[in-house]
């Protein structure tokens, strides 16, 4: 009996999730699922702020993907994929080619920067657990360095962040709960510490209220945290970072920028046929790309539009988790030749951490929530996608249960 191969391309929020939801969903001789992801474990992006100051060991991100998959169900590719060549139904890795009958393609983003030459040399993305750890070992060492220094220089412990989105106010309200910390260590005063975010808009967090935007302003500029608005950042040096507002470059001593602006889709997707804006793909509303049938692009690598707004969704973990359980269950129709669905994601949360204890939210309701009630709903959502990806298990292997951290 005829069974077609399903390939899934990376392990993080959509592809991993598809791929647990295959494996319920489908019987062994229905279909072959391989997953290929370039290493052995899932992480989780929402934690990488925490990870990158280092108020969060990188191991506690880590979840082993062999404890989440049925690997009698589903062959687990530990490789890096090179080429997607969907015209002839192949995907390159570095060391095998596989054959697809169907795609699924949750490869998860870029940082913009790296395409400016500029800025690429010089930044610290977020993107990874490999960015995070190398982000928080530099931050130390220029803690350490500038502690030993008879001259100081004051650019070792200035911390430009590019970005005033959700990713850029998180890692600043864990930077400033952390500074303290360092500065006790290697007896630096949290006075010679800057954290600077500048924001190429008139407000960060674009999108969301002003009452929640002027609590986020106010947790973090209470603790120190600078704000530059209206300014695009356009050079970064070895000890320098250049950004442009009202015409004029300005200059500010950091050897540290983070860079949680603008994301593009994977490349790979670039260098295949498949159109692409900015790295990502805009697909139908049953997640498919537009005249290849057999291809789904799920997570930060797609463009899904809301039909009642005319506007993409937002590319984050909960777009991503809505979208996989709908690729899954098309995949099965699609197999089954059934009717396939469209993708139409609820109302979500939206909730943004400050630091351990401090935090802003809006419920589905509607009502918004500061402080340490926003807190827990963070952390009751991260629990609660532990629980959708493997069940009573994991959630109480990786759980954060611990509420009331102050």
């Amino acid at each position: 009996m005829y069974k077609p191969h399903i390939v899934i391309l990376g392990a993080g929020y959509s592809g991993l999730m598809t791929a647990t939801k295959l494996q319920k969903l489908l019987r062994r001789n229905e279909a072959d699922i391989t997953l290929v992801n370039k290493h052995d474990y899932h992480y989780q992006t929402t934690w990488l702020h925490e990870t990158a100051v280092g108020s969060l060991k990188p191991e506690r991100t880590m979840i082993p993907i062999r404890d989440i998959i049925n690997q009698d169900k589903i062959n687990f590719v530990i490789d890096e994929v090179t080429m997607i060549d969907e015209k002839n139904k192949k995907v390159k890795l570095l060391n095998q080619e596989l054959s697809y009958d169907i795609l699924v393609v949750g490869l998860g983003f870029e940082a913009e920067a790296i395409t400016n030459p500029n800025l690429n040399e010089n930044i610290f993305p977020i993107g990874n657990l490999n960015n995070a750890r190398v982000l928080r070992e530099h931050l130390e060492y220029n803690f350490a360095k500038y502690a030993n220094e008879e001259e100081k220089n004051a650019a070792r412990i200035n911390i430009v962040i590019a970005g005033g989105g959700f990713t850029g106010i998180e890692y600043a309200g864990e930077l400033a709960d952390r500074i303290p910390e360092l500065g006790s260590e290697y007896d630096v005063e949290r006075t010679q510490v800057r954290i600077i975010i500048v924001e190429c808009e008139s407000t960060i967090l674009p999108g969301c209220k002003q009452e929640f935007v002027n609590y986020a302003m106010n947790s973090l500029e209470s603790r120190g945290v600078e704000f530059i608005m209206d300014a695009k950042i356009v050079e970064s040096k070895q000890d320098r970072v250049v950004y442009e507002k009202e015409g004029k470059r300005v200059e500010i001593p950091a050897k540290t920028i983070v860079w949680t602006a603008g994301v593009r889709g994977n490349s790979l997707l670039e260098k295949s046929s498949i159109p692409t804006v900015n790295g990502k793909v805009e697909v139908k509303s049953d997640l498919r790309v537009p005249g290849y049938d057999d291809v789904y692009i799920l997570g930060d690598c797609a463009l899904i539009t809301n039909p009642e707004t005319g506007r993409p969704y937002p590319a984050n973990a909960e777009t991503a988790i809505a979208s996989a359980g709908i690729a899954a269950r098309n995949i099965k129709a699609q197999i089954n030749k059934k009717a396939l669905l469209h993708f139409r994601s609820r109302k979500k949360a939206i909730i943004a951490s400050l630091g351990s204890s401090d935090g802003v939210a809006i419920s589905l309701n509607g009502r918004q929530h500061f402080g340490w009630r926003a807190t827990i709903m963070k952390k009751l959502s991260l629990n609660r996608y532990l629980l959708q990806l493997g069940g009573i298990h994991l959630l109480m292997k990786r759980g954060r249960f611990n509420f009331f951290h102050m």
